[in-house]
């Protein structure tokens, strides 16, 4: 049964045109995942479909008893509301019954008004207010914020002071609570943590209503999604499938739809040969026969669609202008702490060249805060940082700072790039999709996204052969994202990135590095085989989600493999050597106090005797743990050694 049918829906504004004849339809229980490059009108559609917006032409129709929760990119817009009063307002309705209740409690305790006019109100609105959840809704909107991660002391902190993550987790928490039937989010992932993310993905699959949801986060969808509705050169079509199926599908129509178009233009080519023969004969015959094939000719070009034109994509690659030394960067116990604050310590971390390593961790962790100890703009606690011999560091920072939003596109990259011609300026940002005037626009009035590919533009042109990547691929669309993931792929440098895009990290990581506040732990591999070593179970208070074991993925090479080994047998060396020198100095000791034993001076002393023997009694137990964890790392070694 349909829950939402959208017909020929058109949106056009003065300058330019959305999108035209939309169609689709969800069924109840749909997951739709809908996608599309940035400034197609995902966001617009949206706003339509909720009745913010005014369509130019089609219609939605929607079943009458069906409730709509939305989650903007934007929300919690009201500053002078704390946290819990913002979730609370999910509520306005019944707080208000709450209070009228409260009303006619008073009225007919002081005999006001008509004693039963306010009794049969009282009885129909109590019987509401507890049957839509007036008796439960303050302690479930304490319990999801709690499941979220907000804590009792952050209840009354106002949303003005709330950063991207938290408000993201505020709006789910709003939506969670709203009791919609169909979901509309939009970029729910943005600055979500991946415990988070694992979060919302496990809401979703747990929601028994209808989602459509616009995300880039392609491994997001693959995870949550049924199906696709994609909205390209104005038009929209819905797939059965996930983003990679609907992918996989794509490219095969595509492929049919230029083969085909080509065959019909050769047959087209071939009769007009004929018809251009025929003519050049010149009998009547000849002339009926060209007639007869002009109208072949006529009918194949009515029946001859045009494939759909590709997106027009960016074009560009990151190359280092020298070579860096094998130790690109050495770190050793570090720590760091704001205020009193621990954010981490004993983090140690060592990067050799052409490895592409990110890291991982909670929102809040210090991942950024690291980046800035590297750069020099933080002072370290303690620990150390060593740069390698001929690295020069490139940056991305997510938030963008290193731009000047009064600046014109142009005048950003030629500023600092000042060598370049103006030819060369113009050319290198048109790569980027900056073409005609588009590169005198203000940053200011620039969208993350484009701000984003100035940025990257930047980077490419500072040839670094380090590049510390802060959220790289926040704000981009699926198309940029992936020609970035290629463009690091062909990049023989080094990489050091934060990232919450699990997609991205799978098709990149050689490395992951898990922060937290005791230090970083390492898996050597990409996300998928990060989750198959972890075996994570999410458990946030709402839901329960239990993540099977994935196969490690097969970007996963053969070298890190055999550098996990080879690791492994480093370690269990370590170990064995380690625990041979403690045996044998417990065993030095235990021959001492033995010796002792025998003295007469010691046996007749009460106190040295019970001395010697307690100390005697702990070094043997001690000597048969040390033999066990011998044991243990021999039987390791070897079956390293084995494999």
């Amino acid at each position: 049964m349909a829950v939402l049918t959208v017909s020929n829906l058109s949106m056009k504004f003065v300058e330019r045109t959305l999108f035209e004849n939309i169609s689709f339809h969800l069924e109840r229980g749909d997951k739709v995942g809908l996608i599309g490059a940035n400034g197609v009108g995902k966001t617009t559609l949206f706003r339509i479909i909720t009745g913010r917006q005014e369509q130019t032409g089609g219609g939605v129709v929607k079943d009458k008893n069906t409730t709509f929760g939305y989650m903007e990119q934007h929300s919690c817009t009201a500053p002078d509301r704390t946290v819990y009063t913002e979730l609370l307002s999910v509520f306005d309705k019944l707080i208000l019954d709450d209070k009228r209740l409260d009303e006619i409690a008073f009225m007919l305790e002081k005999n006001i008004g008509d004693t039963n006019a306010l009794i049969s109100e009282q009885f129909a609105l109590r019987e509401r207010f507890e049957r839509e959840g007036g008796l439960t809704y303050i302690s479930r909107t304490k319990a999801a914020l709690i499941g979220l991660g907000f804590s009792e002391n952050e209840f009354d902190v106002p949303t003005e002071r709330l950063s991207g993550g938290q408000k993201s987790k505020l709006s789910l928490a709003k939506l969670l609570l709203s009791g919609s039937d169909i979901l509309l989010l939009d970029e729910p992932t943005n600055h979500l943590d991946i415990t988070a993310v694992n979060w919302l993905e496990g809401f979703i699959k747990e929601y028994q209503g209808t989602v459509l949801v616009v995300s880039h986060d392609r491994y997001f969808l693959d995870n949550v999604t049924n199906k696709t509705l994609e909205i390209e050169n104005k038009k929209s079509r819905m797939y059965d499938g996930s983003y990679s199926v609907f992918m996989e599908k794509k490219r095969h129509e595509q492929e049919i739809a230029r083969e085909h178009y080509k065959n019909q233009l050769s047959e087209i080519h071939r009769i007009e040969g004929i018809v251009e023969q025929q003519r050049r004969w010149g009998r009547e015959r000849n002339f009926i026969t060209a007639q007869s094939k002009q109208k072949q000719i006529d009918r194949l070009r009515e029946e001859l669609v045009d494939p759909d034109k590709e997106q027009e994509t960016v074009k560009f690659g990151f190359a280092p202008k020298c070579e860096s030394g094998n130790d690109v960067l050495i770190c050793e116990g570090l720590s760091k702490s704001f205020g009193g604050k621990q954010l981490f310590e004993d983090v140690s971390l060592h990067i050799r060249r052409g490895e592409r390593v990110f890291i991982l961790g909670e929102n809040g962790c210090g991942k950024t805060t690291l980046f800035r100890l590297i750069r020099r703009i933080y002072e370290q606690d303690s620990g150390s940082i060593l740069i390698g011999a001929n690295v020069e560091t490139g940056y991305f920072d997510q938030v963008q700072s290193d731009l000047h939003l009064n600046k014109t596109a142009i005048n950003e990259v030629w500023d600092e790039f000042p060598y370049m011609t103006e030819t060369e300026v113009r050319s290198v940002l048109g790569r980027f999709l900056f073409k005609g005037d588009e590169v005198f626009r203000e940053l200011s009035s620039m969208s993350g996204g484009e701000r984003a590919r100035i940025a990257l533009l930047k980077l490419m042109l500072r040839g670094s052969n380090f590049l510390l990547l802060d959220e790289p691929t926040n704000h981009l669309d699926t198309a940029f994202r992936e020609k970035l993931e290629d463009a690091l792929l062909d990049y023989t440098g080094t990489m050091l990135v934060i990232s919450h895009d699990r997609y991205f990290i799978n098709k990149l990581a050689h490395r992951i590095l898990v922060l937290s506040k005791d230090g970083v732990k390492e898996y050597l591999g990409n996300y998928d085989y990060y989750l198959e070593k972890t075996n994570e179970t999410f458990d946030k208070g709402i839901f329960v989600s239990t993540r099977k074991n994935k196969p490690a993925s097969d970007n996963r090479n053969d070298y890190f493999v055999k550098k996990e080994r080879q690791a492994g047998i480093r370690k269990a060396k370590s170990a064995i050597k380690r625990c041979e020198e403690n045996i044998a100095k417990t065993e030095e000791r235990i021959e001492e106090l033995q010796s002792m034993l025998e003295f007469p001076d010691t046996a007749s002393d009460y106190e040295k005797l019970t001395e010697c023997t307690s100390e005697l009694e702990v070094l043997n137990n001690e000597l048969e743990k040390l033999m066990e964890e011998w044991e243990e790392a021999e039987k390791t070694l070897e079956e390293l050694s084995d494999q």
